[in-house]
């Protein structure tokens, strides 16, 4: 089981109990949710999606809104097996 860290005092709504859920896999390490900003298009309900590659992991992008949030996973997982996870907690 890995860990969530949670350095941000706000997070996109909705967020936390998806990252809980999501860090119960055991091949994920830890998950950081990072920088909040506001964005042009609008998504009625949470979607998180990955975006790129990083050292250790992934990075992925939350969206609700006009608000996306960075989230920081570290993984050994490939990025479709990390996708098909995700995808089964974002809300339909």
């Amino acid at each position: 089981m890995g860990r969530l860290v949670l350095n941000h005092s706000s997070n996109i709504e909705g967020l936390i109990p998806i990252l809980k859920k999501l860090v119960l896999n055991t091949n994920i390490n830890t998950i950081t949710p990072a920088a909040i900003s506001r964005v042009r298009g609008r998504s009625s309900k949470l979607i998180i999606r990955l975006s790129v590659k990083t050292i250790n992991g992934y990075k992925a992008i939350a969206r609700k809104g006009k608000t996306a949030q960075e989230v920081f996973i570290s993984t050994d997982l490939s990025k479709d097996e990390l996708k098909q996870i995700i995808e089964s907690y974002n809300i339909k």
